[in-house]
């Protein structure tokens, strides 16, 4: 029988739980944008969480689908297994089905059976189960109702107990949970099998026997005092490798050796001439490295995440730069790698997930950008260790970095003659040049050094340290007030309404302590699509309570407030600021207008990429990979302006999903739809959207729109900052008032133009006569300074205040000294509007005859005495700081250095 292909057995897990009633629901986005405890779907209960914690009715009882997941921060960390083993992945597929409420522990495990043992018929022999053996501290017991489950369809001596650690489901510190039985694979050849019993091996870390699929029972709620309580309705959470899953029914011994991967390695050995040898060599690691990370790099882009250096997107950028890293220095690839492959994987995943092949242009574009980029900075450190290790420079960096006396004297001992990287320098390669640490110490071996590792980790601990934000939210539980209710929007309709509180909590900062509280029916809407969220004011009998912020929490919508009511008991009046949300609206429409114009004018691979809608303003992101003209943003304008003048009237409507998109309506790459949405049609020859958000009636009401800026914001990515409505209004007031006061500066001319452009003229004149003057007072000064030198232990020594108007000045007499003087050290020093500056230039024949650097003389020395910094090269520095009453102390400093035969080396 022909091997089964892997998309055959994503079909068949999916086709075998429809059988069983279950309804097959698409994949959520790998980013969420409404959980604020994760920044990527790390597991395939994410997009269902409001089910288990009762926020909201699940559509269906029971659910299965393929869900794509991204491992890479967190509890859930496998980056750096990843590639070195052949079963870790960041971005993975996990097969799942879901009941809700519906059954339970009885056909979770006998469907787990059948589908394993029957229709994909795995050998039973191999395989093997886990059941929660109970945990005497949490006073559970153990799961006799999965383990006499099990033992239907399997044996005993197959039925392994597990601890708390492997056998009980968290979703985090609170929230629902539950024990969890787990299924094992032995792929072990026979004879191994023979040598050693496989259950000895299960949950010990084994390559080849590995967990396949956990099923969770989710019967209890973890409080924050860390009780458990039992759920009204208990639920079924399972999931299952993918890659898992087919590496063991294709028969292989590697993830990596299944079509899933297979594609992309071949691919890579055609780009790179290079060979897969299936081995633990670092070429072979590197091939699957590579296959891995080109898919959580692609996903995460289509979803709308891209690449940057905060959040979610560094995370992204850290992945792309490890897979670069590895084709860089291991196969022997200077150039950009990872967007050759996108072709492959897109036609891969075309089916399952279309997302890929529908951007390919602009997921390829933005990756090849990030990697020639990248390749830029790994060429820059190459060089810095190079300069490190060569001419004795590697002394000279162990004190660039030391800030005390007793750390000096330390590391002239430890590192004066040795070939140490030290470890500062180590992490300054890791942290500014993306070195990994094992590549800074396979480079330095090559050579015959070492690395400072102790160094490398404390400075890595300072960075983590330093980097920890000092506000730390403490959110306690939720007092839930009125149980089983789901909070209602209305805000579409209604600007005010009554309403209960259901539940809230406290938050606690160093800064503040706040309140989030969630009512029954809210008119206030969410900070949700790029539209900021409502403010307004909660009233109750005897006081009012100011809305802050709305967000959602998953589905919950929750208000923001400084203060919590005097009592809950009372019914709550909900009252948006209606002038806030009118101009919140205006925009929101405007970006409608403004997204179709720009598909008009620019092409239909237009695609949003980002949104913020507030009262100021409109900001748009979009695929787009040149500069807009000044002419075709005219023409943008024109167009949105005339469908304002023309006053269409803003239709909403709630369709099914397939119908709004057979309307033609734009949906967002990274968003989750549900099967009705809300279609917004301001013409439907023009702009038809699903959008979420809120809009006016007409489109009339916008008034004016006026582009303000148009601008990069990755490769690839321009943005828009836009007004329309009042703040247009406003702008063009401004634009006028602002025009008018420089007519009046220029005594009214006829034509403002020709005036600025002959101001422009005149300023260029006069600098240039200004830096005339200013070279022949520099050269007046040089002819003095020249006047003033001595000689110290063989050398001219120069020091002096000297006044100049900026401290460019002092590095072109430095340079001009140069010109007249052979061995010499030049110190100077001005005052220069309040603030000190120094520049020291040293004579190449004194750096290397005297052991001198002007660049640790100006750090170690002299930036301490004028509270500043600076820095610069061997024989030319610069400083400036904050105290001018040690200017003089500057030069007598120089000078005893000098005199007592200083040396950087010392």
């Amino acid at each position: 029988m022909d091997m089964m292909t892997s998309a055959a057995i994503r079909q068949q897990f999916l086709d075998f739980f429809k059988s069983k009633g279950h309804t097959i629901v698409p994949s959520a986005p790998i980013v969420l944008k409404d959980d604020p405890t994760l920044l990527f779907t790390n597991a395939g209960m994410n997009q269902f969480k409001d089910y288990f914690l009762g926020n909201k009715k699940a559509p269906y009882n029971r659910i299965a689908d393929t869900q794509k997941c991204l491992r890479v921060s967190g509890k859930h960390n496998d980056l750096e297994e990843v590639g070195v083993d052949t079963y870790h992945h960041t971005m993975f597929e996990m097969l799942g089905n879901w009941s809700f409420g519906d059954y339970f522990k009885k056909e979770a495990i006998e469907w787990s059976w059948e589908l394993l043992a029957e229709v994909f018929k795995i050998d039973k022999e191999r395989l093997y189960v886990t059941v929660f053996e109970g945990d005497a501290k949490e006073n559970l017991p153990k799961d006799e109702e999965a383990w006499n489950e099990w033992k239907k369809w399997t044996s005993e001596d197959r039925i392994l107990l597990g601890n708390k650690k492997d056998n009980f489901w968290e979703m985090g510190d609170t929230g629902p949970c539950g024990p969890c039985t787990e299924i094992h694979v032995d792929c072990r050849t026979d004879e191994e099998r023979k040598l050693v019993d496989g259950k000895t091996l299960v949950n010990n870390d084994h390559p080849q026997v590995i967990e396949i699929w956990n099923n969770v029972f989710i019967q209890f709620n973890r409080k924050k005092d860390g009780s458990l309580e039992q759920l009204p309705a208990k639920h079924v959470d399972t999931g299952m490798g993918f890659e898992r899953l087919v590496r063991v029914l294709q028969g292989k011994q590697s993830n990596y050796d299944t079509d899933v991967f297979t594609g992309t390695i071949a691919a890579t050995e055609k780009i790179t001439n290079k060979k897969y040898d299936y081995s633990d060599s670092k070429e072979a690691i590197a091939f699957r490295v590579i296959a891995d990370h080109i898919r959580a790099i692609s996903f995460t882009i289509a979803d709308g995440q891209l690449p940057s250096n905060t959040g979610a997107g560094y995370v992204i950028r850290r992945i792309l730069r490890r897979a670069v890293r590895y084709y860089y220095s291991y196969l022997d690839y200077k150039q950009p790698l990872l967007h050759q492959l996108l072709p492959v994987i897109a036609k891969q995943f075309e089916d399952v997930f279309p997302e890929l092949i529908k951007q390919l242009d602009f997921i390829a574009k933005i990756i090849f950008e990030e990697e020639e980029g990248f390749l830029r900075r790994l060429g820059y450190g190459i060089i810095r260790f190079e300069n490190y290790t060569t001419n004795e420079t590697g002394k000279a960096e162990v004190l660039s970095y030391v800030k005390t006396v007793e750390e000096a004297e330390n590391d002239r001992i430890n590192f004066r003659g040795k070939k140490i990287i030290y470890g500062p320098f180590a992490f300054e390669l890791n942290d500014t040049y993306g070195f990994p640490i094992d590549l800074t110490q396979l480079m330095a071996y090559e050579i015959g050094w070492s690395v400072d590792m102790v160094g490398f980790e404390k400075a890595l601990q300072e960075q983590k340290t330093r980097s920890r934000s000092a506000a730390v939210l403490e959110t306690d539980d939720w007092v839930t007030l009125i149980d089983n209710v789901s909070n209602k929007f209305v805000g579409y309709d209604l600007s005010e309404t009554k309403s209960k509180i259901l539940k809230y909590r406290k938050t606690t900062s160093k800064e503040e302590t706040s309140y989030q509280l969630v009512l029954d029916t809210t008119p206030f809407y969410a900070e949700s699509g790029g539209q900021v969220g409502d403010e307004g004011v909660l009233h109750f009998a005897n006081e009012s309570i100011a809305v802050t912020n709305t967000k959602k929490d998953n589905d919950l919508i929750v208000h923001f407030t400084k203060i919590l009511p005097s009592s809950f008991e009372t019914i709550v009046d909900a009252e948006i600021n209606i002038e806030r949300r009118k101009k919140i609206t205006a925009h929101h429409s405007a970006t409608h207008l403004l997204h179709a114009a720009l598909r008009k004018v620019l092409g239909t691979h237009v695609a949003q990429k980002g949104s913020l809608v507030n009262e100021e303003h409109l900001r748009f992101d979009f695929s787009h990979f040149a500069k807009m003209t000044d002419a075709e943003i005219a023409e943008v304008e024109k167009i949105v302006n005339e469908k304002i003048r023309e006053n269409i009237q803003v239709v909403i409507e709630k369709l099914p999903k397939e119908e709004a998109l057979k309307l033609g309506a734009m949906a967002l790459f990274g968003e989750k739809y549900g099967d009705v949405v809300r279609v917004v049609i301001i013409d439907p020859n023009y702009s038809v959207e699903l959008c979420g958000g809120t809009h006016i009636g007409n489109t009339g009401e916008l008034g004016f729109f006026k582009i303000k800026h148009e601008s990069a914001v990755a490769a690839g990515v321009r943005r828009i900052e836009a007004v329309s409505g009042k703040a247009a209004e406003d702008y063009i007031n401004n634009q006028f008032d602002t025009i008018t006061a420089i007519r009046e500066t220029l005594k009214n001319p006829k034509d403002l133009s020709k005036s600025i452009e002959n101001l422009q003229t005149e300023n260029t004149d006069l600098k240039k006569r200004i830096e005339h003057l200013e070279a022949r007072q520099l050269v007046g000064i040089r002819n003095e300074l020249l006047t003033k030198d001595e000689i110290i232990n063989n050398v001219t020594f120069i020091g002096s205040v000297v006044e100049v108007s900026n401290p460019d000045a002092l590095k072109k007499l430095c340079f001009d000294l140069k010109n007249h003087l052979r061995d010499h050290v030049a110190v100077l020093c001005s005052n220069i509007d309040g603030k000190p500056f120094v520049a020291v230039g040293i004579s190449d024949t004194v750096v290397v005859a005297k052991n001198l650097d002007a660049s640790q003389i100006i750090k170690q020395h002299i930036a301490p005495l004028i509270k500043g910094g600076g820095g610069g090269q061997k024989n030319l520095a610069t400083a400036g700081g904050q105290d001018i009453s040690n200017l003089k102390a500057v030069i007598e400093k120089v000078k005893s250095l000098l005199s007592e035969n200083y040396s950087v080396f010392d």
